[in-house]
């Protein structure tokens, strides 16, 4: 089959052509539109564009809430479809987006389109890592999201690391959106998001965990329709740069102290959710930097590295500098560098779905 992959980030929309012989051909639209949200339609209406005569088979599209579901991927027929339109309050920056790249194409291509859920690759956390310490009966639990990056990433592992890879280790995806994930046998065991994206280490517009009671403060002081709004767009490294950028390639080129700070502080909370899941683990066998930050920003991967020395994980300079694939010294401790590929997990799971398997 010739299968299309959707990418909807809420800051980009990536999307690959897996063509039946084996040709790939990529494509990404970066903050798409003038405004903020960025304009996802804008966007798919360039990749419908740039697909010319290309029409495909199937179409894969990454949704970043599954629900509680612990399927990986689902056709998306008229139920599942009803099940995701009910669950979108759960990833309001994202969700919209992804369920405007199926109306999309199925508007353009006369094919089946699949759901592959960032959340799945979590359903094997244990109860200690997805309950939350709230009354049970409110129904809510930690889900944790980038699983489609986090499989990706986990079966790369064994032929990079060998025997390591089914130890304890720490997958940090930085980007726009962040988290980490402790993997055990290559399986997850603990996650930085929980009950929805805007949790965990502080991103690009949010905040990542928050006091409750700061919450409840915000939640006096504006309406539902502006506290939504503050949450999802106006934290984070936006916020602690005094408003200056959300973007960490941005802030890495300023000279304001409101940027620098904001560097500081993200790569200081990346380290202390290292160091927790090294106490959690009883310690750590390597250290895998991913997305679009992990992958790109040498200087934010040597700030959150440089103190772990105790941990055992030492980066080679120039290997850092060069952006290499093992950026760790001969004695240190594995710190890898894996390109993120979500796109190459869908069409994995798109052909599993549609195959019955």
């Amino acid at each position: 089959m010739n299968i299309l992959t959707i990418n909807s980030g809420s800051s980009s929309l990536k999307a690959s052509l897996f063509l039946e012989d084996g040709t790939r051909l990529n494509f990404r639209y970066e903050h798409i539109g003038h405004g903020f949200p960025h304009d996802h339609g804008e966007a798919f209406a360039a990749l419908l564009s740039d697909l010319g005569e290309h029409r495909p088979d199937a179409i894969g599209h990454r949704f970043v809430h599954g629900g509680e579901i612990a399927d990986a991927a689902r056709l998306i027929d008229a139920e599942e479809r009803t099940r995701l339109d009910n669950i979108t309050h759960l990833a309001p920056l994202h969700m919209p987006g992804n369920l405007l790249g199926v109306d999309l194409c199925a508007r353009h291509f006369d094919a089946p389109q699949v759901a592959c859920f960032d959340t799945a690759f979590h359903a094997t956390l244990p109860e200690l890592a997805w309950r939350l310490p709230i009354p049970s009966e409110f129904g809510l639990r930690r889900f944790g999201f980038h699983g489609l990056n986090y499989s990706h990433v986990a079966r790369q592992l064994p032929a990079l690391i060998g025997e390591r890879a089914t130890g304890r280790v720490v997958v940090a995806h930085l980007g726009n959106g962040a988290s980490l994930c402790l993997l055990k046998n290559l399986q997850s065991a603990d996650t930085s998001m929980g009950y929805t994206p805007a949790g965990g280490i502080p991103m690009g517009t949010r905040s990542g965990d928050l006091d409750p009671g700061v919450m409840l403060e915000l939640a006096r002081r504006m309406d539902e329709t502006a506290l939504i709004d503050t949450v999802y767009h106006r934290m984070g490294l936006w916020a602690l740069s005094g408003g200056e950028e959300s973007e960490m390639s941005a802030l890495l080129q300023s000279a304001s102290l409101g940027a620098r700070f904001a560097v500081e502080y993200f790569a200081q909370q990346v380290r202390a959710a290292i160091g927790a899941y090294a106490a959690k683990a009883g310690g750590l066998d390597a250290l895998v930097f991913t997305g679009g930050i992990g992958e790109h920003a040498a200087e934010v991967r040597a700030m959150i590295c440089d103190p772990l020395d105790f941990l055992g994980f030492r980066l080679e300079p120039e290997a850092n500098h060069s952006h290499a694939g093992m950026l760790s010294t001969g004695d240190s401790k594995p710190i890898l560098r894996i390109t993120a590929d979500e796109e190459a997990e869908i069409s994995r799971l798109t052909s599993a779905c549609l195959e019955g398997k």
